[in-house]
């Protein structure tokens, strides 16, 4: 497509933005929106995806038809199969009459699937079959029903790593990724950012009637250089916080180091709903990845100065040389004072302000909390839940999105871990 159709798509929908990987993703996108082949968009949390359905069914056959933006992730999974494919009267508990599925709603138009990797697989299984034939059959019932709908999926998700774990069909992944569609991440795009950050000051200054925010030429390099973990979302959010709390109008990087955090929770965008270590463990998340080396690794300094103690009390020394001794007890000592290094994977917790070239220099970084007492993942995991739970006053929406976690997972490990009173 021309730069200007491209420059029309960019106003059209208000994105802002002048790199060659974003010009590439609405490419494509206008390239594709013609035809009837199913689509899957990737990227990072907080990059943009929603945008790109829009695109492909404005600017497509369908755009007089339905357009449906469906979150999977938000759905609990007993009813996901209700919500897509419909339900008859009666065929479980609560369907006091029939209902049309998304599917049926979204007939000749576009169904935008978001956070599709949180799929069951036998929802998977429906899909793909609504993909392949058009056919799908309502919960409770019997009869074959056709639709004609366009299909955009959307995750944040490694789907490959996904296919490979068996947790997201290998067929369906290949009828989704018929064109593919790669959102770049914001610090892959640092063009972009200050382009961002003039547009968010300036919607937030009209929206509260006062003057824009502006950055020193410092502090316009600080925010390049910065890692951007929850990307546009983030950068947005910090953008109004500075715009609405600072009195001074030109930012310093003084000020603005002040809203970049050098550590939080999502520095690293999952990839998979669930990760899984060496033996088969499984974790919500990275996070817990480091509570279980940290756990791990307390324990085998304990059983290493339990060694070391039944060796001086072995014989009272009797058989050791002094120095031997001396050696013993330093080693004693050293255990007990001992700070834990923790060999992080790929960037997790590293600066938000190291470059790429720079990667490779922090393999290590020093724990910077010393565990006193050793606790098993299920009881870290259940206090996490809890504290999230009691924070958010037992609102399980913005608990699950505290833990960064799908809504359907958190009722799972409420109901495993007996929270319901919470």
């Amino acid at each position: 497509m021309s730069k200007q159709a491209i420059q029309q798509v960019k106003q059209r929908f208000s994105i802002i933005g002048v790199s060659h990987e974003l010009e590439r993703a609405i490419d494509t996108a206008l390239q594709v929106a013609p035809t009837d082949l199913s689509v899957l968009i990737t990227g990072e949390s907080g990059v943009g995806k929603e945008n790109f359905p829009q695109i492909i069914h404005q600017y497509s056959r369908r755009k007089h038809g339905p357009y449906f933006a469906v979150n999977c992730g938000s759905i609990p999974e007993g009813t996901i199969d209700s919500e897509l494919f419909g339900h008859e009267k009666g065929s479980f508990t609560g369907a006091t009459s029939n209902r049309k599925g998304y599917f049926e709603s979204a007939n000749g138009g576009t169904l935008f699937l978001d956070e599709v990797g949180e799929l069951p697989l036998s929802t998977q299984a429906r899909l793909l079959r609504v993909l392949e034939t058009g056919e799908f059959i309502k919960v409770g019932s019997s009869k074959v029903e056709q639709s004609d709908v366009r299909v955009v999926a959307a995750t944040n998700m490694n789907v490959i790593q996904a296919v490979e774990k068996g947790k997201f069909r290998e067929d369906l992944y290949y009828r989704l990724n018929s064109v593919p569609i790669r959102i770049a991440p914001l610090r892959n795009r640092k063009e972009d950012i200050q382009l961002l950050f003039r547009k968010f000051a300036g919607d937030c200054a009209e929206r509260y009637m006062m003057p824009p925010i502006s950055l020193t030429n410092e502090a316009k390099e600080m925010l390049i250089k910065y890692r951007w973990p929850g990307n546009i979302r983030q950068l947005k959010n910090i953008t109004e916080q500075i715009s609405v709390i600072e009195q001074e109008r030109l930012i310093t990087p003084e000020i603005l180091r002040r809203y970049l955090p050098t550590q939080e929770v999502g520095m690293i965008p999952v990839l998979e709903s669930d990760i899984h270590d060496n033996d088969g463990r499984t974790f919500a998340n990275e996070r817990e990845i480091l509570y279980q080396v940290l756990f791990d690794m307390k324990r085998d300094l304990n059983d290493l100065k339990q060694v070391v103690k039944d060796m001086l009390a072995k014989d009272g020394g009797a058989k050791r040389s002094p120095k031997a001794d001396a050696v013993l007890q330093d080693t004693l000592e050293d255990a007990s004072h001992f700070r834990i290094p923790v060999r992080y994977s790929e960037r997790f917790l590293q600066s938000p302000f190291a470059t790429d070239d720079e990667d490779d220099k922090n393999d290590f970084h020093d724990a910077t909390e010393y565990i006193e007492e050793t606790m098993s993942l299920s009881e870290v995991e259940r206090d996490m839940i809890a504290e999230a739970l009691n924070r958010n006053e037992g609102n399980r929406r913005q608990a699950a999105k505290d833990l960064k976690i799908s809504e359907r997972t958190l009722y799972r490990k409420i109901k495993e871990y007996k929270l319901d009173d919470l």
